[in-house]
């Protein structure tokens, strides 16, 4: 009998931790006593009652936030359906080491620590409209991999991606967790013209009858379909869980990640926390399938994290105002009647 690479991936999936009830009302008590009226910063109060509960303990703390970008090549590049050739994916990872990416400048202004993840860039995955984009040991590696990701334990994390031609495959992945065709789910990506976004839709439809007997179940996908970097970001999402990290999601391809964990088990993306829907038509509508509600809606589609480290400026700054606001007793405030 053929062990199944996959096996320890699902239990991981499968067992997840459930959050720290007792911390949540914890910081409800003390948001209770804040100068304020109860419920006035809205969506900034849950982003503290959600570190707190996935950290386990109140006040929560954001010490060590990381934002990690695994970087991937695409084999279906070759299908035209990227307005950027493959090398740029290695370019770009130089540039944000070097400091010269938006998000290295939104991490160097917030203080939040960047991590770049390479993965094989010389080699990239099969062309998903002819071949497997990866066995299945080697997609199981790579989960693993990314789940090495956090092991500097920071206290939340933010995932986002780079690889030229993602956006094609995180369209094919969506096709095939939740039907449709491939002009269902392409978009614009990083700005191909009408007839590449034709190009991009049919690469998806080609890829979904090739592999049509082969994407029994999620994971099964995501050898067929995926990408590394997706893989990785999946693997950092699954060890975040168990060491009580919370998760900022990134945009339309770091989605795609957390929407294979939560196929096998919607209790698995619990702990995170979806930062933006960006400008990429299919979106808003995964997210929708996700029955998740974004922080942010500013038209964004660069990817790289971006989306994903504004969401942890606001969770910065929602843990700075639940620490260092005055309470109604030490401001002399008159509470409600």
């Amino acid at each position: 009998m053929v062990a199944n690479p996959f096996a320890e991936v699902l239990d991981l999936l499968l067992l997840v931790p459930p959050g720290n009830e007792e911390a949540v009302d914890a910081v409800r008590m003390r948001d209770a006593q804040l100068t304020k009226p109860p419920g006035s910063l809205g969506r900034m109060e849950e982003l503290v009652e959600w570190l707190a509960r996935w950290q386990g303990k109140s006040p929560p703390t954001l010490d060590n936030p990381m934002v990690a970008i695994f970087a991937g090549n695409h084999g279906v590049t070759d299908q035209g359906v990227s307005a950027f050739p493959r090398d740029v994916t290695a370019q770009m990872v130089a540039n944000f080491t070097a400091g010269g990416a938006a998000i290295s400048q939104i991490c160097a202004l917030h203080e939040l620590n960047l991590r770049v993840f390479e993965l094989a860039l010389e080699l990239p995955t099969g062309d998903i409209t002819l071949a497997p984009a990866m066995d299945d040991r080697m997609c199981a590696a790579t989960v693993a991999y990314g789940m090495e990701a956090i092991a500097g334990r920071p206290d939340c994390l933010a995932i986002g991606e780079m690889g030229i031609g993602n956006t094609t495959i995180a369209a094919a992945l969506f096709a095939a967790l939740y039907g449709g065709s491939g002009a269902d789910w392409v978009g614009r990506g990083t700005g191909v013209d009408d007839a590449g976004l034709v190009r991009k839709a049919d690469a998806v439809d080609r890829a979904l009858a090739f592999h049509r007997d082969g994407l029994s179940d999620p994971l099964a996908i995501l050898a067929r379909l995926g990408g590394r970097e997706i893989a990785a970001m999946l693997g950092a999402l699954v060890a975040a869980r168990h060491q009580k990290i919370p998760v900022l999601v990134d945009g339309f391809v770091a989605t795609s990640a957390a929407a294979i964990a939560h196929a096998v088990n919607p209790e698995a993306i619990d702990h995170c926390v979806f930062a933006h829907v960006s400008a990429e038509s299919g979106h808003a509508r995964a997210l929708e399938r996700l029955g998740v509600t974004p922080l942010l809606e500013l038209g964004m589609r660069l990817g790289e994290g971006s989306g994903a480290a504004l969401g942890m400026v606001l969770a910065k700054t929602a843990l700075h105002l639940h620490n260092n606001m005055a309470t109604f007793a030490s401001a002399g405030v008159s509470g409600k009647d």
